[in-house]
């Protein structure tokens, strides 16, 4: 491990100085991917020379204790009792940076999110799902388009489709996919009996056009009249596109742009990261159930989090984290079920990379 790390530190010190020859700033293109290679390893190599202070520090501490003064032994050993267990924790965090990087984590998404069992109550909870993540986006800072949305006329949503672009989105949201339960009163309860509703939320990372190839002879391309509730900001030109991948079946139906030019890119668009996802899901089944597990593809069909509104409690079932503040992640505030779920995935990679 440690020769692989030299080798990488050595790469590092030749990106940060190929980024100081005055000649690579007349080739922005060239600049920015040399500036990317090198800030992918910062993390890395900080670590890494972190790693190997704490090394040195412990060597130096235990010739120390070879010496005949008491004082200077006394003070070996409370630099020891700081610096061994450092090492440990900083060998752990060195492998989880030398495993395998996930090629999608940094590219865009498509989020969808569906009203599932439940009725007008399940409507309510997807569009306050929506506004979750939109609240999560905002805080960092990542621009969140809407490419379809349905709603239900009564405050909720059937469902909505949007491209949320920004820094390693996939990576944060990967593991959102899947069935997501909410137990709470509704409002039109009079007997105050808690009811449980479901929604299904799907991440897709955004694909390339070399990733995905589609003819234009296996579409079906359908333009229809855009419909909206109570006969409000309807559009009176056949704007609105239906996209069918005839091979697949797969079907995009795109209405939010008054244009239906920019409908029918829209629709591609989520279409193409639609069959993405389908042959990361083909792929996925062929391979062993421990490496499934381990990569956190999230099965759309798992419930993966309950969220209680009585007790002011959510859980996310595939780690059994439990925490009692409903309220704020409502609000946008997952980073502590992101960082559970991402410390509990690299803690399967490393077992298999173990064993």
């Amino acid at each position: 491990m440690f020769h692989k790390l030299e080798a990488v530190e050595k790469k590092f010190e030749e990106l940060t100085t190929r980024l100081s020859d005055p000649t690579i700033t007349q080739n922005p293109k060239e600049y920015q991917a040399v500036a990317k290679e090198q800030a992918s390893l910062s993390e890395l190599i900080a670590c890494f020379r972190a790693y190997k202070n704490a090394k040195k520090q412990i060597e130096d501490n235990k010739l120390m204790l070879q010496e005949n003064d008491d004082d200077l032994k006394s003070m070996a050993k409370e630099e020891l009792a700081h610096w061994e267990p450092e090492l440990q924790k900083l060998e752990s965090e060195l492998k989880i940076h030398l495993l395998p990087k996930d090629p999608l984590d940094e590219k865009n998404i498509f989020l969808e999110i569906r009203a599932g069992a439940g009725g007008d109550e399940a409507g309510l909870f997807a569009a306050e799902l929506f506004r979750l993540y939109c609240r999560y986006a905002e805080g960092k800072k990542w621009r969140v388009e809407i490419m379809d949305m349905n709603d239900t006329g009564v405050g909720g949503l059937k469902e909505v489709i949007a491209e949320i672009s920004g820094e390693k989105v996939y990576s944060d949201l990967k593991y959102e996919s899947g069935v997501h339960r909410v137990q709470r009163v509704p409002k039109t309860e009079a007997q105050g009996r808690v009811h449980t509703s479901t929604v299904t939320v799907a991440v897709m990372p955004e694909a390339e056009d070399v990733e995905v190839d589609i003819q234009e002879k296996d579409l079906r391309i359908d333009v229809m009249r855009a419909s909206g509730p109570g006969g409000q900001s309807v559009n009176t030109t056949d704007s609105a596109v239906r996209v069918t991948h005839i091979p697949t079946g797969l079907v995009v139906v795109c209405k939010d742009e008054k244009s239906q030019h920019k409908n029918k890119a829209k629709a591609l668009k989520v279409l193409k990261s639609r069959m993405l996802e389908a042959e990361r899901e083909k792929q996925d089944k062929e391979i062993s159930d421990n490496r499934r597990s381990q990569i956190g593809s999230g099965d759309r069909s798992e419930k993966i989090r309950t969220y209680n509104f009585p007790q002011n409690r959510v859980t996310d079932h595939r780690i059994g984290l439990t925490l009692h503040k409903l309220d704020t992640v409502m609000e946008g505030n997952i980073d502590e079920l992101i960082q559970a779920l991402r410390a509990y995935y690299q803690a399967l990679a490393l077992k298999g990379e173990s064993e």
